[in-house]
């Protein structure tokens, strides 16, 4: 999920996805893709119903690190 998109950021598409009626959106992964690393930025995520977050630039081998513990 990227943080900064247009209309609805990430934080607000991740609480929406994890408010749906839908119970099956509850265990949805959601990652979050970031160029704001601060422990606060990690936080706020963490706070919108993500699984995980990296930091842009992004390295592939965390990105599996991460999709291989979800």
């Amino acid at each position: 999920m990227d943080i900064q998109m247009p209309v609805m950021n990430g934080y607000e598409a991740a609480r929406a996805i994890r408010t749906a009626e839908n119970p099956v959106c509850k265990n949805i992964p959601i990652i979050a893709m970031t160029a704001n690393a601060f422990s606060d930025d990690i936080q706020r995520s963490m706070d919108a119903g993500v699984n995980a977050h990296i930091s842009k630039p992004m390295e592939l081998a965390v990105l599996e690190r991460v999709i291989r513990t979800l």
